[in-house]
């Protein structure tokens, strides 16, 4: 993944969570995004609960329930994509018992077919502290809005 993450701690109701938890939560969406750019389905598995209650909501997908069935989608997402790069940025924490979010912007490069696009979207990750570690249980992400300060000239710098 390229580029360095701002981190910063959101102080809720909750207590400030320990450092080495915040760390493997941290480090469980780092894996999360790694499989995603490399198509590491294996280990896209791995890091999904395989319990009641997941869900994942592509942007522009309807949501999809059931760990069988979000395993599906990004195999399907990976089948379909040439290559991809994303770079969360503005990511921020937060401890609710067992369950841990990160929010982020996921900064999105993709090559579909003979296209290359660019898109920035807002998640939401939640996973849940097992005896295993982090399982996500929550990928949320939907379009955010981008605003465009010079016109494009088709040549990326």
């Amino acid at each position: 993944m390229g580029g360095a993450a701002t981190i910063r701690w959101m102080e809720k109701e909750g207590p400030k969570e320990p450092n080495e938890a915040r760390t493997e939560l941290l480090g469980a969406n780092t894996s999360f995004y790694e499989s995603l750019e490399t198509f590491d389905l294996g280990r896209m598995k791995s890091i999904w609960y395989r319990g009641e209650g997941v869900r994942c909501i592509h942007p522009g997908w309807e949501a999809i329930n059931g760990y069988d069935a979000i395993i599906e989608s990004w195999d399907q997402v990976f089948r379909n994509t040439g290559w991809m790069r994303v770079t969360p940025t503005d990511v921020a924490t937060w401890r609710l018992g067992e369950l841990g979010l990160v929010y982020c912007a996921e900064n999105i490069t993709a090559k579909h077919d003979n296209e290359v696009g660019v898109a920035v979207t807002m998640a939401t990750n939640v996973f849940r502290q097992t005896g295993e570690g982090w399982r996500m249980i929550l990928h949320h992400a939907s379009p955010a809005p981008v605003e465009v300060t010079q016109s494009f000239n088709g040549t990326l710098q």
